[in-house]
């Protein structure tokens, strides 16, 4: 069969786009969860955060436990078992994950509760390692951008409407208090645990039952022998640094002992030094790859590594202000809101992020270039109201949510400066998250809700920009460095309980300057690349930019 002219597998693509939509419902679900958690355990900011770095950083391990076992054996392994198997494995790990959940639940155990979301996430690692090539293997190769970006609108989708349900389930009621929260009946809890698991399992049998195709490359594996031992170096000092958190953290006794002591710098502390030892590690192979190239892999280019600090600041950035956004909401400056309000912002938070990618997904169809600028006006206020119209099913006042169509004009205005450019767009999508998170910063009530929340905005095509900037002139490592890429979701388990532990010491509002040195590296990472694409003879400014998260 000739590939460049086959057909889109329809049928395969409608299937595969279930899994897109459960990673964008529990992911986003967790900005409802962390503050439920909260309240009923007791828990501080910080403690909060570490279901952040449960459930991405399963991403990161679930990836490298992937490139170390293909290297050990010296061929992709999942390749090798197939982009199905490899989505069957991971709902069937995800089952597990959310059974143990319900034993987690039952027994009240936050460590339990951590480590059971951690196996679900894991699950959903293989899925998206699995499904985004398998996306792009379903059709002409020319035509795999349009795919993935279909696929990362329904993957939005579930980001939008998740909170709004998992909200329903977990809160019941918009007026529901602290102490209710406290003393409420997990039955529901349990009983959503127990239709997750079963949609899992029903979904692995739609796979497994299906004639879909079973999805492989000719991709040769890369080794990269520098690159595994510095991730491998990274991993080990994170396993140990995080270890003494969850160790220290969960422990009843030592969380007492804190009581009194406002400012844990014990746990900012932590919280940096893992930080420090990703940014450090890949700063280190930038800088040993410059000198000896060999054994570097994918790492040898600086565009990938810079790339990578891009993906782990973004998803950083992108997870760390919706988690923190519940409890900035609960404060009497900013909303005074009950745990049961706050599904409607977490829900447009996310709700920005689909309104940005089904506008991104307008670029990759082949139209004129004034159906093109009606539809960058059109379909970001048609995405708008989706997210009203979901929320007002739902029994929600949305009243004040209409306000927030002032910063969708301004993303409407950045698609346009950005001229379908991916550095560009990056560069200008970057300064407009500084610029928003300054006014955040520097103002109260609605003004700063707004500000905060349209980082959704501005996040919500950084991915395939990041992306597709970063793999440009890898050549046969390409493939390698896409999965170094898919490692750095990580970002979204470290800077959350960083920004997290700084709330509990100088308070949540304040603390919302993580976010404006996240998209200021954006921006820089979007300045910087530009010269490394065109010091290799790369045309950047014609970069295709393919592939949704």
């Amino acid at each position: 069969m000739n590939q460049q002219k086959q057909a889109t597998n329809w049928g395969a693509l409608s299937v595969l786009m279930s899994v897109f939509f459960f990673w964008g419902f529990f992911g986003a679900s967790n900005g409802v969860f962390i503050p439920f958690c909260k309240a009923r355990f007791g828990l501080d900011q910080f403690q909060s955060q570490l279901i952040d770095f449960a459930f991405y950083g399963a991403y990161y391990l679930g990836a490298l436990a992937l490139f170390l076992v293909s290297g050990s054996v010296k061929k992709d392994i999942l390749n090798q078992w197939g982009f199905k198997n490899g989505i069957i494995y991971g709902l069937i790990i995800s089952t597990i994950g959310a059974i143990a959940m319900i034993g987690a639940v039952d027994l009240g155990v936050y460590g339990l509760i951590l480590a059971a979301l951690f196996i679900v996430a894991l699950g959903f690692s293989l899925q998206q390692t699995s499904a985004q090539p398998f996306a792009i293997s379903l059709g002409d190769p020319a035509t795999g951008a349009s795919r993935l970006n279909l696929t990362g609108g329904i993957n939005s989708l579930g980001t939008t409407i998740g909170p709004i349900v998992v909200g329903l389930v977990l809160f019941k009621s918009v007026n529901i208090t602290e102490e209710m929260i406290k003393e409420s009946d997990l039955g529901s809890m349990l009983r959503l645990y127990a239709a997750v698991a079963l949609l899992f399992l029903v979904a692995a049998a739609i796979f497994f039952f299906s004639k879909l195709p079973s999805g492989r490359n000719e991709e040769k594996f890369e080794s990269a022998g520098k690159a595994k031992n510095t991730l491998v170096a990274i991993t080990i000092l994170l396993v140990l640094i995080f270890g003494y958190i969850f160790s220290r953290y969960t422990d009843p006794v030592f969380v007492e002992s804190l009581a009194n002591h406002v400012h844990d710098y014990l746990g900012l502390g932590l919280s940096f030094a893992a930080l420090v030892v990703v940014v450090g590690g890949l700063l280190y192979a930038l800088s040993s790859s410059k000198s000896s190239p060999e054994g570097w892999g994918a790492m040898q280019y600086p565009q990938l590594v810079l790339g990578m600090l891009g993906i782990f600041t973004y998803v950083g950035v992108e997870v760390s202000i919706q988690s923190n956004l519940g409890e900035l909401l609960k404060n009497p400056s900013y909303g005074g809101l009950s745990s049961g309000e706050l599904a409607p912002y977490i829900s447009m938070y996310w709700g920005s992020l689909m309104i940005g990618r089904w506008t991104g997904a307008i670029s990759v169809f082949n139209l004129s270039k004034s159906v093109k600028n009606v539809l960058f006006v059109v379909v970001p206020i048609v995405a708008f109201l989706v997210v009203l119209f979901f929320n007002h099913i739902a029994g929600h006042d949305v009243a004040n949510l209409w306000y927030y169509s002032i910063c969708v004009v301004f993303q409407i205005i950045g698609f346009f400066m950005g001229a379908e450019k991916p550095a560009k767009t990056l560069l200008i999508f970057g300064l407009m998250g500084v610029i928003a998170m300054i006014i955040g910063l520097m103002t109260t009530g609605f003004t700063a809700i707004f500000a905060f929340t349209s980082g959704g905005l501005f996040c919500s095509i950084m991915w395939p920009c990041i992306f597709s900037l970063s793999i440009t002139g890898l050549g046969k490592y390409t493939s390698q460095g896409s999965a170094f890429l898919i490692m750095m979701i990580l970002g979204g388990g470290i800077i959350p309980p960083l920004q997290g532990k700084l709330a509990d010491i100088i308070g949540i509002h304040p603390s919302y300057i993580i976010p404006v040195f996240c998209f200021a590296y954006l921006a820089f990472f979007a300045y910087r690349v530009r010269g490394i694409l065109k010091s290799q003879g790369i045309d950047f400014e014609n970069v295709e930019a393919g592939a949704g998260h």
